[in-house]
Parts: structure tokens; sequence; C-alpha cells
């Protein structure tokens, strides 16, 4: 080919090839946010997370270790074996010497094959094990439950983030608009000739204000949502919104004595620590049985003989019973499965008081942030009102827009006082789902819409 030409096609080859990644990074730029609902992100956060993962192995690790006792223990074991044997053997190794007979006898060969099996009748030892460790299983699906309910609480938490940052940022805007409209007031009265350069000046300032706060809102937005798509584990390049804005909803409040009974029938680290217990007390049965009498039945049929046809059946029944006559490591575990059991009800104990303490308060935090949703709303009310009057003033001579910027400033606080409000207020019912267990199920009936 022609050198000149081939320069010309691999010169148009690169052009086209950058042509279509340019193509391709634009269509991805134009790809539209995905729309995240708080459900969506705690199912996602669910499936990313190490600790979920991590505690759902625990999970299949204990489900082994029961099978395997119940097996070792419990189950019958059977094997087979099968060998031919080619051998010689010398006699006067074994002390027979008699004149006559060679020392060493053979080559000569046999052949066998039988089937050997055992099952153990009563071992109350190893029953005690595999009681301890199925109640252990149930307890690695608790803790598993546990990692979910933590997980979901803080997954929710960030969105709730998300969401504070989104309102502000929202905030802001609004004063931002509010600001060119009471600019342009400005100018077209001092053009009129009824407002100063110095009124201008001030719009101008609180303009420039508005425009930094909300630049500092739309980063923390940004910044929040990051957060989030990385703990969801979601490209955090990824565009990304939220199809739920930050809202107050009331839900009803039971008195807490409810609250807490019901919490220790579901809270998953407590029924934890409870199954963790009888595993314990499943230990020290164990423990106790060791000096017990184990009955077992043994036995084999199979087949010798010096050929593979000349086979002869033979085989075994055997009945064995076992016990300890002498023990004395006995004792010492006893006193270490004693000494988890007194652990184990302290932390039960103080675990209990923790989770009283935990509902409580959140409760005493929902009625205390609803109260202060109340005042902030009408707290943001009046200042949007004083704003109104302050413009009107202005716009009617009678007041300069000192005025209008104060009432400004007051809004911009009022509306941050809200959004606070509400967000306490949401937090407090994600602490109170947390707190009464199967947090999941708790947070999507308290978000529910009235």
């Amino acid at each position: 080919m022609n050198p000149k030409l081939s320069n010309v096609v691999l010169k148009w080859l690169v052009i086209l090839i950058a042509c279509l990644a340019m193509a391709r990074m634009g269509a991805a730029q134009q790809a539209p946010p995905y729309l995240l609902t708080l459900q969506d992100a705690i199912q996602k956060g669910l499936q990313a997370n190490l600790n979920v993962l991590v505690a759902g192995t625990h999970v299949e690790e204990a489900e082994g270790t029961r099978m395997r006792r119940l097996s070792a223990a419990l189950l019958p074991h059977v094997n087979a074996q099968a060998y031919a044997n080619m051998q010689n053997r010398d006699l006067r190794a074994f002390g027979i010497s008699f004149p006559g007979i060679p020392d060493v006898v053979g080559p000569f060969s046999n052949y066998y094959l039988g089937v050997y099996a055992q099952q153990n009748i009563v071992d109350l030892q190893s029953y005690r094990g595999l009681k301890a460790s199925e109640d252990a299983l149930n307890a690695n699906k608790l803790d598993y439950q546990e990692a979910r309910d933590l997980i979901v609480r803080a997954i929710a938490g960030l969105y709730l983030n998300a969401q504070s940052a989104s309102a502000r940022a929202e905030a802001a805007q609004s004063r931002v608009t509010d600001s060119n409209v009471l600019l342009k007031l400005a100018r077209d009265k001092h053009d009129a000739g009824t407002a100063t350069g110095v009124d201008v000046l001030r719009a101008q300032v609180q303009l420039a204000n508005d425009r930094q706060a909300l630049l500092v809102a739309q980063n923390q937005l940004k910044q929040s949502l990051l957060t989030l798509a990385r703990n969801l584990g979601m490209n955090p390049g990824a565009p990304l919104e939220l199809a739920e804005s930050l809202r107050f909803g009331l839900i009803n409040q039971p008195a807490a004595e409810t609250l807490v009974s019901a919490a220790l029938l579901t809270r998953s680290d407590y029924l934890s620590l409870a199954i963790q217990r009888e595993a314990l007390v499943e230990q020290q049965r164990a423990s106790h049985a060791r000096s017990y009498p184990k009955l077992s039945v043994n036995g084999n049929i199979g087949g010798i003989g010096r050929s593979i046809g000349g086979l002869e059946t033979t085989g075994l029944v055997q009945g064995q019973i076992d016990f300890t006559v002498f023990d004395r490591d006995r004792d010492g575990e006893a006193q270490e499965l004693a000494s988890r059991v007194k652990r184990i009800d302290d932390q039960i104990a103080d675990l209990k008081r923790g989770i009283e303490e935990d509902i409580r308060e959140a409760l005493l935090n929902l009625e205390s942030a609803a109260e202060q949703v109340d005042v902030a709303r009408e707290g943001q009310d009046l200042a949007q009102r004083e704003l109104e009057l302050s413009q009107d003033r202005f716009q009617a001579g009678s007041a300069n827009n000192v005025e209008v910027v104060t009432a400004q400033d007051e809004l911009a606080r009022a509306q941050e006082n809200y959004i606070v409000a509400v967000q306490s207020h949401v937090d407090a019912k994600f602490v109170l789902a947390r707190a009464m267990g199967d947090t999941e199920k708790n947070i999507a009936e308290f978000e529910k819409k009235p």
C-alpha cells in the first residue's frame, strides 16, 4: 500500500476513535440522574456493606459446625475396606522353629473386602454439644440481623443528611431569588430617584452573601451524595438525586413501658445474648455428662480368602460401654463455663437497661423535636411575613432597605431553624426504630406518608 495512503487511513481511524470516545463521554454526561428512595438506599447498603457480608459467612460457618457435630456424634459412621496381600513370613522372628520347617514361608496371598459401621446409642455429652451448636447457630443468625439493623440505621442517617443538605440548598436558592428581586427593586427606585446608592449597594452585598451561601450549600449537598453513594456500593461519579425530600411527619408514641417490653422480644442483640446463654448452659450440661456412660454398637461384615473366588464371609457385632473413671479436667471446665454464664448475665442486664434508655431518650427527643418544628414553622412564617412587609415599606418609600436586609437575615435563620428541627425529629424516629428492633420494618412504617 502507498505509504501516504496508509498515513491518511491511520489518521482518519484515530479521528474516528476519538469521536466515538467523545460521544460516549457525552452520553455518559447526559445520562439522567438516578432517583434514590430511602428504601432503595437501605437495600443497596445491605447488599454492599462488608459487615453484613461477614456476618452472613458467620451464619454459614455455624451451620457447618452444627452439621459436623451431628455427623461426628449422633449419625452412623460407615466405611469400607478392601486389600490384597502378597507376603512372606519369618517364622523364627515369631519364635517358631521346628526341624524340617523353613524359617521363611511364602510367598502367599490373601484378599479381603469388608464394610464397617458404628453407631452411638447413648452419648449425652455429644447430644448436649449438638444442642449448644444449634443455639450458637441461632445466635449467629441474630447477630446477622443485628448487623443489618446497624447498617439500616447508618444508611438512614446518611440519607437524612443528604435530605437536610438538599433542603438547605433549596432554601439558599430561594434566598438568592429573593435577593435578585430586591436588588432589581432597589435599582428601579434608585433610577426613579426614590432610593439612594447605598440602598443599591446594600442589596448587592446581600445578594453576594446569599450567592456565597448557595455555593456552600450546593457543595455540601454534593459531598453528602458522594458519601451516600460510597456507602451504597455505587460509583461515586454516577449522577444521583434524592427521590424523597426532607419532611415532617408525626407518629403515634405509645408508652415507654410498652415499647420496652416489645423491644426485648424483637431486639436481635438482646435475643442473641439470651440464646448465647442457653448455649453456655447446654455446654455446662455436656460437661457434666462427661462422667456418664456412653453406649455404642459397632460391627463389620466382609469376606477373606486366598483368592477372589474363595472369599469366606466373616463378621462381627459388638456392643460397647465407655465411661470415665477419673477426669480432673471437668472441674476446670465447669469453672470456665460458670464464669462465662455470669459474664453474659451481666451483659444481658446492662443491655436491657441500655434498651430502655434508648427508647425513653428517643421518645423525649421526638416530643421535643415536634414542638421545635411547630415553633420553627411559626418563626419561618413570621420571618417571611416580616420580609414581605419590609419590602412593601421600602417600595412605598417609607423606609430604606435596611429593614429588608435585616428581614432577609431573619428569614435565613428561621429556615435553618426549621430544617434543623425537622432533621432532629426524623433522626429521633430512626433512633426509636433502632431501639425497638427490626429497624428496617420500623423505618418503613415511620416514613409512610400520612
